[in-house]
């Protein structure tokens, strides 16, 4: 019963630490709105797969490695920033461009261009395994059994996907897609703004 309600207890606290504002949110809802549905969802693939990755890490001691070595959480979180700051200068630099549709490439991402650019994103943010490690610190026993470690992961999984494709759905209709073609280049740049922003986070503020 404990672990039932550990397991709980973190498929919450997870999916509400998914459903915040950050550079991911950005990230899928730029790619479902500006390259559709397909991308949109491989996006959200990406991020789960960059999730399980840093889920995993942390799970497996990974945090340990970065708590010896403080210069490399250090260069992963500064070229993490620098992800960010390079997505932004490309939203920026390309506001002007018209919308493609779907499938027809271009600078928004399409296909496989979405899936390894929100991949990217998710791994080169380390903060992701700290906090990870902090919620399996707080709410795991200090040896979960096998069974567990798979529930972990299979949660993570879960949230992470379903969250995104949400996203995806939400902001790759018809709808959302005549509003952003008629204010494209004002809410490239906002986005391109907010992931610069974010991106600066990273790079400069501790953990």
């Amino acid at each position: 019963m404990d672990a039932v309600v550990a397991l709980l207890g973190l498929a919450v606290v997870h999916l509400l630490a998914a459903a915040s504002p950050g550079p991911s949110f950005v990230l899928v809802a730029q790619t479902a709105v500006g390259s559709g549905r397909r991308a949109g969802f491989l996006a959200a693939f990406a991020m789960m797969l960059g999730a399980l990755a840093w889920a995993a890490a942390a799970l497996y001691g990974l945090q340990v490695l970065f708590a010896r070595f403080e210069w490399l959480y250090l260069a992963m979180r500064i070229g993490g920033g620098l992800y960010l700051l390079y997505l932004a200068v490309m939203l920026w630099r390309h506001a002007r461009d018209p919308l493609p549709e779907p499938g027809s490439g271009g600078v928004h991402a399409t296909g496989a261009q979405g899936f390894v650019r929100a991949l990217l994103l998710q791994l080169s943010n380390p903060k992701v395994m700290v906090f990870f490690g902090s919620i399996f610190l707080a709410l795991l026993p200090a040896q979960p059994p096998v069974w567990m470690q798979a529930a972990v992961l299979a949660i993570v999984a879960f949230n992470e996907f379903t969250w995104y494709a949400l996203i995806t759905l939400l902001f790759s209709g018809g709808p959302a897609r005549a509003i952003y073609r008629r204010a494209k280049v004002w809410l490239d740049r906002i986005m391109g703004g907010a992931l610069a922003v974010l991106g600066l986070r990273l790079a400069l503020l501790s953990r």
